[in-house]
């Protein structure tokens, strides 16, 4: 019989061995797993960060090759009502692009979304609809396409590479007072007369989309007027 109990305890010690071995392999392998994740979602939120870095930077670069072509444009009228665009753009003011990774882009819906914050055709109604983003009706700014093109033909063959497309838009300063947001406003009183607002856009890898708004005035008149701008206000729209 002591011999009999003997060789029980022995079985019962084996499976208590095997259970906590197992239980240290589940361990180790959700270790593992958690190891794996951790460095997956590092990898992208660093590919993610890097995108959002580009992104600015592409947007911020198209503004500027777009500003060299409009500060030289004594009458910013054709800017305002989409008859004058910049020397840097790769086709017609709309339908589809495509990014090197295949993502496409379309620029009508681009300009469709800066005005009216929709994907389709905006109305007359959409565009004079005061909105919490857009308030100032019969002014709200109306953008034109000015320029567009992929970011790496921005300086010549090989000297960059990007994966990014660019878009600049310009419009009427909103602090005008005259309710034509395709025209310039004129004399004193009015504080918008002489302020250009410009928006740039980038589209990059990963669904990265970048936004910069400006607005740029002329100098005062007795400096001089053509080549030079001050710089009102800039930011990041998020």
């Amino acid at each position: 019989m002591s011999l009999t109990r003997q060789n029980m305890d022995i079985r019962q010690d084996d499976g208590f061995a095997m259970v906590v071995a197992m239980m240290a392999m589940l361990l180790m392998a959700a270790l593992g797993v958690a190891l794996v994740l951790t460095t997956s979602v590092e990898v992208i939120i660093a590919g993610n960060f890097r995108s959002a870095a580009e992104g600015l930077y592409a947007a911020d670069g198209i503004l500027e090759r777009a500003l060299s072509d409009l500060l030289i444009v004594g009458d910013w009228n054709p800017l305002l009502n989409g008859t004058l665009q910049s020397s840097f753009i790769d086709g017609s003011p709309g339908g589809a692009r495509t990014l090197p990774n295949g993502t496409p882009i379309d620029l009508n819906e681009t300009l469709d979304m800066a005005n009216c914050q929709k994907s389709t055709t905006c109305t007359s109604g959409d565009l004079d609809e005061v909105t919490a983003e857009r308030p100032w009706g019969a002014n709200n700014p109306r953008w034109q396409l000015y320029a567009w093109g992929a970011l790496d033909s921005l300086l010549p063959a090989g000297s960059t590479r990007s994966a990014f497309y660019g878009v600049v838009m310009v419009a009427d300063d909103p602090s005008e007072n005259d309710g034509n947001p395709l025209r310039d406003g004129a004399g004193p009183g009015n504080p918008g007369a002489g302020v250009l607002a410009l928006r740039a856009e980038a589209f990059g890898p990963r669904g990265a989309h970048t936004i910069i708004e400006m607005t740029i005035a002329r100098p005062d008149p007795a400096e001089e007027g053509v080549g030079r701008a001050r710089v009102l206000s800039w930011r990041q729209i998020r």
